[in-house]
C-alpha cells in the first residue's frame, strides 16, 4: 500500500524515509531567500500502517523555519536584525480544512503559490480504504 501512496504523491515532489514503521513525507511548499536570510514552509505526514488490525495512522503538520538577518519589516512580525517568527494553531478540532495560499512582495517581484493539504490527506485515506484498512486521522504527530 505504501508504494501507491508513494506514486500518488510524486506530483507533490518531497522525500520520503522510514523511521521506527512510521513513513515521512516531507514536502517544501515554499522557499523565500534574501539577503543574509533565509524562510521556509514545510509540510509533513507521518503513515504507520497496522496490519494487524487493518488500519493506517496518519498525522500532518507545518513547519515555518526562518534564519539569518531580517529585513525590519513590521509587516513580517519581525524586527530589524536578527530574530524569529513562531506561529501557532489549535488542532485538538481534528484536521485542517483548505489551502494555504500566499502571496509575498520579495524585491519588488511578487511570488504566489497555493497548496491544498487536504488533498493529500484524501488521497492517502483512499488508498487505505481501496485495500480495506480503516484510516485514522491523528492530531498528534506519530512517533
Amino acid at each position: 500500500m505504501i508504494e501507491e501512496i508513494k506514486k500518488e504523491l510524486e506530483i507533490y515532489g518531497g522525500d520520503w524515509k522510514e523511521k521506527n514503521a512510521v513513513w515521512i513525507f516531507s514536502a517544501t511548499i515554499a522557499e523565500r531567500k534574501a539577503f543574509l536570510s533565509k524562510k521556509k514552509l514545510i509540510y509533513t505526514a507521518r503513515i504507520k500502517i497496522d496490519d494487524v488490525n487493518k488500519t493506517l495512522k496518519f498525522s500532518e503538520m507545518l513547519i515555518e523555519a526562518g534564519s539569518g538577518l531580517s529585513s525590519g519589516d513590521e509587516s513580517d512580525g519581525i524586527s530589524p536584525g536578527i530574530g524569529f517568527k513562531v506561529e501557532k494553531y489549535d488542532t485538538t478540532s481534528g484536521a485542517r480544512e483548505g489551502t494555504i495560499a500566499e502571496q509575498s512582495n520579495l524585491f519588488g517581484k511578487k511570488f504566489e503559490y497555493k497548496f491544498d493539504y487536504s488533498e493529500i490527506r484524501s488521497k492517502i485515506k483512499k488508498a487505505a480504504k481501496a485495500v480495506g484498512y480503516k484510516f485514522e486521522y491523528l492530531v498528534l504527530p506519530l512517533k
